[in-house]
C-alpha cells in the first residue's frame, strides 16, 4: 500500500482572493477619484455663487424690467456657471457666464468686473436666446 499522506499546501490569501479583490480595488479607486473631482467642482461652483459679484449681478437681472419682460418672472439660474473669479483681500477680478431662465425663455448673463474695495463692473449684460438680443444692465 502506498502512503497517501501527502501534504496539501494551502494557497495564501492573495492566490485565493485576487479575482474579486483586483476589480473591487480598481472600482474603488475610480469612485474615489470621481468623488474628488466632484468635490472640487462643487467647491469652486459654490465659491462663485457666494461671491458678491455673482449675487449683485443676479439681483440686477431680477430687477431689470426688460429682462423680466423677455424671460418672464421668476428668473433663476439654469445650469453650470463658467468663467473665473479671483479675489484676494480688497482686490479681485471676475469674468462669469451664468445661464439663466424664466418661463418665457433662456439667456446668458455675462459679468466682467474688477474689485478695488468694491466691485466695478465693466460689463453686465444678458443675451436672450429667443430674440438673439443683448440687454445691457449697466445702462440707466
Amino acid at each position: 500500500m502506498e502512503d497517501s499522506n501527502e501534504l496539501i499546501q494551502r494557497k495564501n490569501w492573495w492566490d485565493r482572493n485576487w479575482k474579486w479583490f483586483v476589480p473591487t480595488g480598481c472600482l474603488s479607486l475610480i469612485i474615489l477619484f470621481g468623488l474628488f473631482i466632484a468635490g472640487i467642482f462643487f467647491g469652486v461652483t459654490s465659491m462663485m455663487k457666494d461671491s458678491d459679484a455673482y449675487k449683485e449681478s443676479i439681483a440686477a437681472v431680477k430687477k431689470n424690467k426688460i429682462v423680466t419682460e423677455k424671460l418672464g418672472n421668476p428668473i433663476e439660474t439654469d445650469g453650470m456657471i463658467s468663467g473665473s473669479i479671483n479675489v484676494s483681500g480688497d482686490k479681485g477680478e471676475c469674468d462669469l457666464q451664468i445661464p439663466i431662465k424664466g418661463p418665457k425663455g433662456k439667456g446668458t448673463l455675462f459679468v466682467v468686473a474688477h474689485k478695488r474695495g468694491k466691485w466695478n463692473y465693466e460689463e453686465m449684460s444678458v443675451y436672450v436666446e429667443k430674440t438673439e438680443e443683448e440687454i445691457n444692465l449697466l445702462q440707466k
